[in-house]
């Protein structure tokens, strides 16, 4: 199915291909970013940031994708900051902005709505993230950056580590893997934070085989070291969460213990206390190169959707 004018809702909408088309294209905004000359094809498009939940990352990211291919920016960064403070609809929200940009890029702490927003839109609908339940530009991000460290998605061993239950990173990742082969996936998790029944019914279904494991086993056999941190904002009991809190940790002198030397360890950020700081100096460390590829990553998104003239 071609890109253009394409929601982007949930990495079951995808296919392996689809997949590969859009890491080709971030290569290519890659070398544009690197030579400095990037091609202004979205020039005279507005692209609407509609964020109802905080978020850092894939906010400054998609905007700073925006406009280094020439598009203006409007939007919220807080649901505070809107109309539907003093009471306005969401799906008045979304239709507003639809009269306003040619593409909305929307984040929310309710499951679905995202979908419900492609529903209300004319224009197209990414998902920057709803519930736990999807994050697929995450989860694309995540990939390609495997493959720029490994060469290729397939044929590796990925380790999980942290809240399979809250985290929709994960929920993503593990979807979007299922289009691939990896050589094993592992997940490791406090007993309260174990993947979700019905995430796991479903990737298994689509021919995903999960291994529960303990840590340091997971360690030893990974190439990628996926790591989480608690979703505290998740949580419908804030006692609960205090339950699991600090509950596991990645420091250098774990991964120097058991981890094979070429491994690399992934975040999607922001960290808390679930990855040490003194990991940072080493050479597992490809959090920093993860977030770094969001933008080449969502200038090619946005140029796919939109139409845009590839160099």
């Amino acid at each position: 199915m071609p890109w253009r004018g394409r929601d982007v809702i949930d990495p079951r909408d995808f296919t392996r291909e689809d997949l590969e088309i859009l890491f080709e294209e971030a290569d290519k905004m890659r070398r544009q970013l690197s030579s400095g000359r990037v091609t202004r094809t979205l020039e005279g498009k507005i692209i609407a940031t509609a964020f109802f939940e905080p978020s850092t990352r894939t906010r400054l990211s998609f905007e700073a994708a925006a406009k280094r291919l020439g598009a203006d920016v409007i939007g919220f960064s807080a649901e505070e900051a809107t109309s539907v403070a003093k009471g306005e609809s969401f799906v008045d929200t979304i239709r507003m902005l639809d009269g306003y940009a040619d593409l909305i890029v929307i984040r929310h702490k309710y499951e679905g709505a995202a979908a419900l927003a492609a529903e209300v839109a004319r224009v197209p609908v990414i998902n920057g993230g709803d519930g736990s339940q999807h994050h697929p530009t995450q989860a694309m991000l995540d990939l390609y950056t495997v493959r720029e460290l490994f060469g290729s998605v397939d044929g590796l061993n990925y380790l999980i580590v942290g809240d399979l239950k809250y985290a929709r990173t994960v929920a993503s990742l593990l979807r979007a893997l299922s289009l691939f082969k990896p050589a094993s996936v592992m997940l490791s998790a406090p007993p309260q934070l174990q993947l979700r029944d019905e995430v796991r019914r479903d990737v298994e279904s689509r021919g995903l085989r999960l291994e529960y494991v303990k840590l340091e086993e997971g360690l030893s056999r990974a190439d990628v070291i996926y790591v989480t941190r608690i979703q505290r904002e998740r949580f419908p009991d804030p006692q609960e969460y205090e339950k699991v809190r600090g509950s596991y940790r990645i420091t250098r002198r774990l991964l120097e213990a058991y981890a094979k030397g070429s491994a690399k360890v992934l975040h999607p950020l922001p960290r808390v206390d679930e990855l040490a700081a003194d990991v940072d100096s080493t050479s597992y460390q490809a959090y920093f190169l993860q977030a770094s590829l969001g933008v080449p990553l969502r200038m090619a998104l946005l140029n796919l959707i939109l139409g845009g003239e590839a160099s």
